[in-house]
């Protein structure tokens, strides 16, 4: 039946990639004139096998905050709504924004939804195995940074969030954990493009704290570490992509707060099985382009965790890879959306992607 569901799924999304692409092509290419604001609507189709399958639309606009500003990359904005089988729901507000000849980067982020999902649970009170659990959560995330040096930006965002949470057959206490988060970061961007490049390197150093003074139950802090190189090949046609992360945990870790091996850094993981207070993960991926707008990726990498409850987790080797298509959903800047398809350690999953994966 999951295979079938993904058939659907990508039949479904190519046809309406198709009937885009076509109307697109009947624009008269003689119009060089820029638009204010670039729109497009797009579909939201997947499956995963916690969340089940997922449907909904993610409309997006991309334009300059200063039309006479070119050295700024473009701002984007954009609203997703996704509704999942198996009871869940999202909807987020996200944005990008670049301006004063690129001095200046700031971000606004917020989502609200109910979260169903799964962990692994081990212990002496308990059967092993998985045991639902179910969020509501509430985020905004408001950051900004100034550029200091050639390439070289620094930053400040606050991070509100709330999670009320209860559990399977009340296999841990329910909860309601608020947390109000201020994070520094450092960030090191030579990249040809901020929304697809070619070549170039991104390193970003984020310090994330959530003190008991600033109206937090207990102290925690976050180091967030990614370092990102793009190689571009075949005569500047493809690129190499690679890339290495680490999100290290110190303190007090909430259920909430801990990471689970999966989504961004190594897909092929949906379950939530391994979940802990740190992840350290390494991974690569080429990107084909062909045609005018479409493109394909394959990609490979390696995880690990620490800070399981479960100890055989620790520090294990979780392998992830697998495959993914892409369109350009603007007619004039190089931003894709795609599906990914891949597989873990005893897993697999399926990604629909708004941007690169990095």
């Amino acid at each position: 039946m999951q295979k079938y569901v993904l058939i659907v799924s990508f039949l479904l999304f190519s046809q309406f990639l198709l009937s885009q692409t076509q109307k697109n092509d009947s624009i008269d290419e003689n119009d060089k004139k820029e638009k204010r604001v670039d729109l497009t609507v797009m579909p939201f189709l997947s499956y995963n096998r916690n969340l089940e399958f997922m449907f909904g639309a993610i409309p997006m606009a991309m334009y300059r905050l200063n039309k006479t500003d070119t050295i700024s990359p473009k701002s984007i904005s954009g609203l997703s709504a996704v509704y999942t089988t198996n009871s869940s729901y999202f909807i987020a507000f996200f944005n990008r924004f670049f301006f004063a000849e690129d001095r200046w980067r700031a971000k606004f982020f917020m989502l609200t939804g109910d979260y169903n999902s799964q962990f692994f649970m081990e212990s002496e009170d308990v059967t092993p195995g998985f045991y639902d659990y179910g969020t509501k959560a509430t985020v905004v995330s408001l950051g900004v940074q100034r550029r200091v040096l050639e390439n070289l930006y620094g930053g400040l965002t606050y991070t509100y969030a709330y999670y009320d949470t209860v559990y399977e057959d009340d296999v841990q206490p329910p909860s309601i954990v608020e947390t109000n988060a201020i994070e520094l970061n450092a960030l090191y961007d030579s990249r040809s493009d901020v929304y697809y490049p070619m070549s170039g390197e991104k390193a970003k150093l984020r310090f994330i704290s959530f003190p008991e003074w600033f109206a937090n139950d207990s102290t925690a802090n976050k180091i967030l570490t990614e370092y990102n190189k793009y190689i571009p090949m075949k005569n500047g046609k493809d690129v190499l992509a690679m890339r290495f992360s680490g999100q290290f945990g110190l303190g007090d870790i909430a259920f909430q707060q801990q990471v689970t091996v999966g989504g961004k850094d190594i897909r092929g993981y949906s379950q939530g099985e391994f979940r802990g207070d740190g992840l350290m993960a390494l991974q690569g991926e080429y990107r084909y382009n062909f045609g005018n707008k479409m493109g394909l990726v394959g990609f490979a990498g390696l995880a690990t965790i620490y800070g399981s409850d479960t100890e055989a987790n620790n520090w294990g080797v979780f392998p992830g890879a697998g495959v993914g298509y892409r369109y350009q959903a603007f007619k004039k800047a190089k931003f894709n959306i795609g599906l990914d398809a891949a597989v873990g350690k005893s897993d697999w999953g399926i990604y629909f992607r708004i941007g690169e994966a990095f």
